[in-house]
């Protein structure tokens, strides 16, 4: 779409990704004098331009911080008032945070969410948006580790996404793994453990287990975190938690 907005004629970009952040780039460049039809679909059409104009704009709450803010909350079985949210965006998440026993209410752009004291197992398929995200995959996996069952996790979006379980194994959780599915038997807490980040959600993922487990969790690589959550050790220890960063 970028490369697209100054190009001569028409590109059509087919086949393309759809999830929000797609239709706010496609607003936010149409603000700006481009030709953008079709973002929230599979097809996109741009009409080249000369130039773009200045703006002032308001990009959309990040759905994939919010469902991270959620299930921390989750697997620690606390409660949450989250705002500045698009509950749209994360329907998914929400549904399957209800079945695992979560009590949730939707005001407008708010969502509370009470957590009960053990959470019930539930199975996963990433797909493509609106379907499961892949980038909640780690997140939601990590919180099922504790969840009272059998979780089945299939991943049908990206490969090698399940680095984090052999982190969590290292904190107790119970999992395996066979191509693109995972099996997740819930235990009843997270042992402390160092461990490392060895991606941007699957470092998050480790950082909502330390707060499950008992003793003091450290994780390294923590640079992969901090490249996609803005100041989420501050927003955690709002809602309660005993987290901070080493310096050096």
């Amino acid at each position: 779409m970028l490369a697209s907005v100054f190009a001569k004629g028409v590109t059509k970009i087919n086949n393309a990704a759809m999830e929000p952040e797609i239709v706010d780039l496609q607003n936010a460049l149409n603000t700006m004098g481009a030709k953008i039809t079709g973002a929230g679909t599979n097809n996109i059409i741009i009409k080249g331009v000369e130039k773009l104009k200045d703006l002032s704009y308001n990009i959309i709450p990040d759905r994939i911080e919010a469902g991270t803010l959620l299930c921390a909350t989750a697997i620690t079985g606390g409660n949450i008032r989250l705002q500045k949210v698009i509950p749209n965006h994360i329907n998914t998440l929400l549904s399957k945070l209800e079945e695992m026993g979560c009590a949730i209410k939707i005001n407008k752009n708010e969502i509370v969410l009470s957590a009960p004291k053990k959470l019930k197992a539930v199975d996963i398929k990433t797909l493509p948006y609106p379907g499961f995200p892949t980038d909640l995959q780690s997140i939601l996996g990590t919180t099922l580790t504790v969840a009272k069952g059998t979780s089945v996790i299939v991943e049908n979006i990206f490969e090698n996404r399940y680095k984090y379980l052999n982190e969590l194994t290292k904190m107790g959780a119970k999992t395996t793994i066979e191509g693109r599915t995972a099996v997740i038997k819930g235990v009843r807490k997270l042992n402390k453990a160092s461990v490392r980040a060895t991606d941007l959600r699957g470092g998050a993922a480790l950082v909502i287990a330390g707060l499950n487990a008992k003793g003091r969790t450290y994780i390294e690589n923590i640079e992969y975190i901090l490249r996609g959550y803005e100041s989420l050790d501050v927003k955690l220890r709002s809602l309660g938690a005993n987290i901070y960063i080493e310096e050096g």
